[in-house]
């Protein structure tokens, strides 16, 4: 497995980790955990060294997989976690109680997660989404003394805005900024990743492969549970799914000349885009994870590049990635 180095920062990742989210949360019920835990532990035996969850998937419940299935291998793995929802009360749905990232409340978490996750230092630290009751300066100085503390060794956030990327990082580098990006996402192209070059900060994305749809294994006809987030997301109603098929179709043409899977090719056209970038599939099958790990050998050549470029600037994609509340929360 390739490896990459989240901007100037000394954390050195293999170039696909591995979203964790999936196995317990968001997408139908939780999975079994014995073979969860296989599954993380055969991704290490392939290589993959970068593994991201947070306190909120469950809640709690997803840390609870990583952490015992790690422990093993814990001297070989980078593990992501995030604070930043209120988790308190007796509504427990992830994000009921709305935010909260005051810094009594981030020590508070990071207590949970070290807990959880077996481990005595968490190697990356998220800030979920930013809390806009709190000044992130404020955040940043919190995470910067469990970092003088050894409880923490890297700082990042997610979804965060320029401004706040700026601010944040003036206090405490940040190492890494997690956000949706892919070929049916860009907009972080305009400001965001331009600013990431200049901070010298790493971009791990989330849902590289849409959520699943670029896949090419859903269309119109596909029927999601009332379990799967995806059936509250605009990007996923039949008429949606009918529009956007011909960003299938493009990343379908393109893998069939390099005799890659769609998938493949969505992750390939990431790794390609900067050097510092790292996806983050998620996924419960072996052969998924096999596959996903196959895009590291894909080369896409500058034709390759610009030939897709020019292709998915023709497809308007259709509806809003998330429902109004939720995107709220996104790029402050």
């Amino acid at each position: 497995m390739k490896t990459r180095k989240l901007g100037k920062s000394n954390l050195e990742v293999s170039a696909i980790g591995l979203g964790c989210m999936g196995m317990s949360f968001s997408y139908g019920p939780p999975k079994d955990t014995q073979e969860m835990t296989a599954l993380l532990r055969a991704a290490v035996e392939r290589g993959v060294t970068f593994f991201d969850t947070a306190e909120v998937y469950g809640p709690f419940i997803n840390e609870e997989l990583v952490g015992p299935a790690l422990a093993p291998v814990r001297e070989r793995v980078v593990i992501a976690t995030k604070f930043g929802f209120d988790l308190s009360g007796s509504d427990q749905r992830p994000g009921a109680a709305g935010l909260n990232s005051r810094p009594e409340h981030i020590k508070e978490a990071v207590e949970g997660s070290l807990k959880r996750l077996r481990t005595d230092v968490i190697d990356l630290l998220y800030q979920h989404r930013v809390d806009p009751e709190v000044p992130i300066e404020e955040v940043a100085g919190a995470v910067k003394e469990l970092i003088a503390q050894g409880k923490v060794k890297h700082f990042g956030l997610s979804e965060a805005g320029v401004e706040t990327i700026q601010r944040a990082h003036a206090v405490q580098p940040v190492t890494a900024l997690q956000s949706e990006y892919s070929l049916w996402w860009r907009k972080p192209e305009a400001e965001v990743i331009p600013t990431l070059e200049e901070l010298g900060i790493g971009l791990v994305p989330y849902s590289p492969l849409g959520r699943g749809f670029l896949t090419g294994k859903m269309d119109e006809n596909t029927k999601l549970g009332s379990d799967d987030f995806r059936s509250t997301l605009p990007r996923f109603t039949p008429e949606a799914l009918k529009a956007n098929q011909a960003m299938v179709d493009l990343l379908d043409k393109i893998a069939a000349a390099k005799k890659a899977t769609p998938a493949q090719i969505a992750l390939a056209w990431l790794l390609a885009q900067k050097p510092w970038i790292v996806p983050i599939p998620g996924t419960t099958k072996l052969h998924r994870l096999e596959e996903n790990l196959g895009a590291v050998n894909v080369e896409l050549t500058p034709d390759d590049l610009r030939e897709m470029d020019e292709a998915a600037s023709e497809i308007d994609v259709q509806g809003a990635r998330y429902p109004e509340k939720l995107e709220a929360m996104t790029g402050r």
